[in-house]
């Protein structure tokens, strides 16, 4: 008879084999160093999950499940676009810069061709997340006359946004792992990626 192992047995797998593929990606990662990690035994570890293709998607879908979380708790202050997309700017780069954030790309990216489910799940819940989130404050501005997107659109302008903020950075840490960025120089990335978009959408009343 099959036996359940117990939330607690079946978070620490959880725990161990995300801390595992997001350090050696899915193809280094083995079922044996997740199981060493755990501190479970072989059986316990396949109950959880049956092989380790299960295993990397139960980790890709419970980390994007903490990212869609984070995206959800994103806040700005409302009547002031600058200050708006400022504070979204720093609130997104530190979740896809953070360490767990840049070893998520990583990990999806590089396994995308065989798991476009989970790389798919990754962009809806990162991504296209937070373009949703920074159109609705480019709504409220464009009503308030604070910015004019007509020429492209709202989903566009947003994705503009969100890309001048993470091009920069994002590939400055993904090729400089040992090099966290300081908070001025995160300071810069956002304030030039403000002061672009607000120069080719702000108003000129």
């Amino acid at each position: 008879m099959t036996t359940t192992p117990c939330p607690t047995k079946h978070h620490a797998v959880l725990k161990a084999a995300a801390r595992v593929f997001l350090a050696h990606g899915y193809s280094a990662a083995t079922t044996d160093m997740i199981q060493r990690e755990a501190g479970v035994s072989k059986a316990t570890l396949y109950t959880c999950h049956p092989n380790k293709e299960a295993l990397f998607a139960a980790v890709i879908e419970h980390e994007c499940a903490e990212m869609a979380r984070s995206v959800q708790a994103l806040t700005a202050t409302r009547g002031d676009i600058a200050r708006t997309l400022t504070e979204l700017g720093h609130a997104y780069l530190r979740i896809i810069l953070s360490p767990v954030g840049l070893a998520l790309f990583r990990v999806v990216v590089a396994d995308a061709p065989r798991f476009p489910q989970l790389a798919r799940h990754f962009y809806l819940a990162g991504p296209k997340a937070v373009g949703g989130l920074v159109a609705a404050q480019l709504t409220q501005a464009a009503q308030a006359g604070e910015i004019d997107v007509q020429a492209v659109g709202l989903d566009a302008a947003a994705g503009l946004f969100l890309s001048l903020l993470r091009g920069e950075g994002q590939l400055e840490c993904l090729t400089h792992p040992a090099t966290p960025p300081s908070a001025a120089q995160l300071d810069r990335w956002v304030e030039l990626a403000v002061a672009t978009f607000l120069r080719a959408f702000g108003s000129r009343a």
